[in-house]
């Protein structure tokens, strides 16, 4: 049955703009989320989006009919999100697309992996259903990313009339990794995506190993169109928000703890596997070790932010992040140097800051869909900064040509692009970092979503329409 009051474009994703929490009186405050699909959002007024409720605050909310404009929260029974999230798409459908794995003892997949995919399906199925119902006729739906594979297929199914583009904000495996799934699994997945009219990627490399795992295992995309819109940052939120008051009392703190004409090499991520902190801390390690000139005139500012710790290997990871960083401050600091300046609580004020004061931005994960820390710092950094940057990044793809270029597997390359960043010449590191900036804001956040929009609404018939 669809609403009375159909919406023309809807989104779907796991996470959606807004959060709830009760207070201890029973009173719920909401919160707005960040990032770029909630700022791309915000070129489209007469919009849905369907998302899910991550807490007992989200359920609770959903229960009591509190919502916002504009949302539409789904409370789905907790034990089947967290098989799906957890279970499936952090923990199989992340590993896969970032080659994580470590490949003698995991993959397993048994019957408690059927048990939770059972799980995942729901989740997919819950969400097509909610979509099917709240789109009006000929409406344009854009699902997003790997949560929600196999919701365009289902959708479809239950309203041909649709226009779907389905996104993928992660790395796509190329198929002889993607070949780690179960056979059916992975045809299960490729074809959920290809129910959309049109699928796009956050890079040609992501879209053409797509197009490689369809082609091998299908036989080709069918009527799925394939397309590439690599998400910019947004320029003018980035510079006003980091001028402001917040920020500059950070900036204060951070100064006196760096110390007076000392360099900065910042890093800021979420602790997740993919993001290579670990082998950044080593590397700066060997910089230390092998460039003994840098040791009280340099210091590492790694902002690492605690992510999925419900998970037990996060929490090892995070661990692990803690005791490298503590040893190289125990074996090179001095009474009044702290080599490796590590902060594991979210702060997005003091992240800015950090960007402000690069001198060297270091981004050297194993695998990232984009990574946009690498945009952002050229464009928010005061005197320009030189970025070290990981081949394994798709922001590679836009700002090879002016990083210094990384394997992220390769700790002692790493530690000589450090070296270099930290003496190459300024007018050298701020032409680059312009054209650094240039490119990282080439397609912000709202352009990028109205690109795709566009897209999806020229090119003909939806893919399940007679004719």
């Amino acid at each position: 049955m669809v609403s009375a009051h159909a919406a023309q474009v809807l989104v779907a994703s796991n996470r959606g703009p807004v959060s709830y929490t009760q207070r201890d009186d029973g009173t719920l405050d909401s919160k707005r989320g960040g990032g770029g699909l909630v700022s791309g959002l915000s070129a489209v007024d007469d919009k849905l989006w369907v998302c899910a409720a991550l807490s007992d605050g989200d359920r609770e909310a959903v229960r009591r009919g509190v919502s916002e404009p504009g949302v539409r929260m789904l409370d789905i029974d907790a034990g089947v999100h967290a098989d799906a999230y957890n279970g499936i798409a952090n923990s199989v459908l992340w590993f896969v697309h970032h080659m994580i794995y470590q490949t003698p003892l995991e993959p397993v997949f048994d019957a408690e992996f059927r048990r939770q995919w059972a799980s995942y399906e729901a989740y997919n199925r819950a969400f097509a259903q909610a979509l099917a119902e709240e789109a009006g006729e000929g409406a344009a739906v854009l699902v997003q990313d790997y949560h929600l594979s196999l919701v365009p297929g289902i959708l479809r199914e239950l309203r041909p009339d649709l226009r779907i583009g389905h996104f993928s904000h992660t790395p796509w495996a190329p198929v002889d990794y993607f070949r780690l799934l179960p056979d059916d699994i992975g045809e299960q997945l490729l074809k959920g995506i290809l129910g959309a009219d049109r699928a796009a990627f956050l890079t040609r490399r992501w879209a053409d190993a797509f197009i490689g795992c369809c082609t091998e295992i299908l036989g080709g995309t069918g009527h799925t169109r394939i397309g590439v819109h690599g998400l910019g940052a947004d320029a003018d939120f980035l510079r006003r928000r980091s001028r402001e008051a917040d920020v500059d009392e950070r900036m204060e703190i951070l100064r006196e703890q760096v110390g007076a004409d000392r360099r900065t090499i910042v890093r800021v991520d979420r602790t997740e596997l993919s993001k290579n902190i670990v082998r950044g801390l080593h590397a700066y390690r060997a910089l230390l070790e092998e460039h003994p000139e840098w040791r009280e005139r340099v210091v590492h500012i790694a902002f690492a932010y605690p992510s999925r710790q419900d998970l037990s290997v996060y929490r090892d990871y995070t661990a692990e992040v803690q005791r490298v960083a503590d040893g190289i401050n125990a074996e090179y600091g001095t009474e009044g140097w702290t080599p490796v300046l590590l902060h594991v609580d979210d702060d997005f004020a003091r992240s800015l800051a950090a960007y402000r004061l690069a001198d060297v931005a270091l981004v050297n994960p194993i695998r990232d869909g984009m990574n946009l820390v690498a945009k952002e710092v050229p464009v928010v950094s005061d005197h320009g900064c030189a970025l070290v940057l990981s081949r394994e990044a798709g922001a590679y793809e836009e700002l090879g040509e002016d990083a210094l270029v990384v394997n992220p597997y390769d700790v002692s390359a790493t530690a000589t692009a450090l070296h270099e960043a930290l003496t190459m010449d300024s007018d050298e590191r701020g032409a680059r970092s312009k054209r650094l900036a240039m490119a990282a804001t080439a397609l912000p956040p709202q352009q990028w979503f109205l690109d795709q929009l566009d897209a999806l609404r020229g090119q003909g018939l939806p893919s399940g329409s007679p004719g």
